[in-house]
């Protein structure tokens, strides 16, 4: 019998299954990057004032569009939402799945238990929808609405990797139940 047949290292998680362990992993690496993303967004364009005759303007709507576009914060939470679309479209590719994978799942003892790999792919657009807003909104030239966009994604990641506490996954539950999402609830007797 092989490892793979004997749920060992090499074992691969059940169709539609995942290990617990890959989404927190994941969610700790994003969780840096929407930090350092807060940090740019909290001292570039998006918060940054200037005086003027009648009283302080914002700098975000005076700046061009391509401005807004090559500011750092804007990059970052760019960078940020690729990622969670390929999380969500292309999960076995996704870089820190596939990291996970790779690299830090050979070092670990087997999962005791896989989890559903819908509520984490949920998360992943969840965190999308929520850094999408945040970066059409600085091109609109909304003052401060990609550092808030930045630091809600940041909370969930940074819940989900000390805690465990998946927001997204909670969301997807919450949906579920209510026959939103997920399997069709099933018929009354």
């Amino acid at each position: 019998m092989s490892d793979r047949d004997a749920g060992g290292p090499a074992a691969r998680p059940p169709r539609g299954m995942v290990d617990p362990r890959a989404p927190r992993f994941g969610a700790a690496i994003t969780s840096v990057l929407l930090l350092v993303t807060v940090f740019f967004g909290l001292t570039g364009l998006s918060t940054a004032q200037a005086a003027s005759a009648d009283g302080s303007t914002w700098l975000i709507t005076a700046a061009s569009v391509a401005q807004r576009i090559l500011d750092p914060a804007f990059l970052l939470l760019l960078l940020a939402a690729i990622l969670f679309l390929w999380g969500v479209a292309w999960p076995r590719t996704a870089p820190w799945g596939v990291l996970y994978r790779k690299a830090v799942a050979p070092r670990l003892a087997p999962p005791t238990e896989w989890e559903d790999a819908r509520p984490p792919r949920f998360a992943q657009g969840v965190g999308l929808f929520v850094s999408v807003i945040g970066l059409v909104l600085q091109l609109f030239g909304v003052p401060w609405a990609l550092p808030i966009a930045a630091a809600m994604a940041f909370v969930a990641a940074f819940l989900n990797a000390v805690f465990g506490l998946c927001l997204g996954c909670q969301l997807y539950l919450l949906l579920q139940r209510a026959g939103i999402v997920g399997r069709a609830r099933p018929a009354a007797a």
